[in-house]
């Protein structure tokens, strides 16, 4: 039995297989390297960053609490421990912190305009209109604004 080789069906073949050990060589490390920097990346203590969430997960589940306590929503809790933020601070505060809270936990995202016009109402009640209205900035459509607005008219 006799083999032929064919140069021309040879020279593609050299460029192609050193292509495929390369990427043979290369393609694993990267996979590992970005799934390790994926996993690198995920909070797996359990504590929320965001000190607002982190006062809310305490108050929903805080020993003494009813049980009528630890029934209530993410965003219940969350809007209350704003409000009570907003009179110790300013609204600044608590509407930085409502976004930091809907970044850190996208579900709450369809109940921040809610909680930003309840803002908006409760800062007009604690510093008047005129200085409610100052704090007003562009958190979850501007419904800080809304709600400062609607407690005046």
């Amino acid at each position: 039995m006799k083999h032929s080789t064919n140069p021309q069906t040879r020279r593609g073949r050299g460029t192609a297989r050193r292509i495929g050990r390369s990427l043979a060589l290369v393609l694993p490390v990267v996979l590992v390297l970005s799934g390790t920097l994926a996993v690198a990346r995920v909070n797996w203590s359990g504590t929320p960053s965001s000190p607002v969430l982190a006062a809310a997960d305490t108050a929903a589940s805080a020993p003494g609490a009813s049980s009528r306590a630890g029934a209530r929503a993410p965003h219940e809790v969350l809007r209350d421990t704003l409000l009570v933020e907003l009179q110790k601070e300013n609204p600044g505060v608590a509407l930085t912190h409502l976004q930091q809270a809907v970044n850190d936990r996208p579900s709450l995202a369809k109940h921040c305009a809610s909680i930003a016009r309840s803002l908006g109402r409760a800062a007009v009640r604690v510093y008047g209109p005129t200085q409610a209205q100052s704090y007003a900035r562009p958190v979850c459509d501007t419904s800080f604004a809304s709600g400062v607005v609607k407690a005046t008219s």
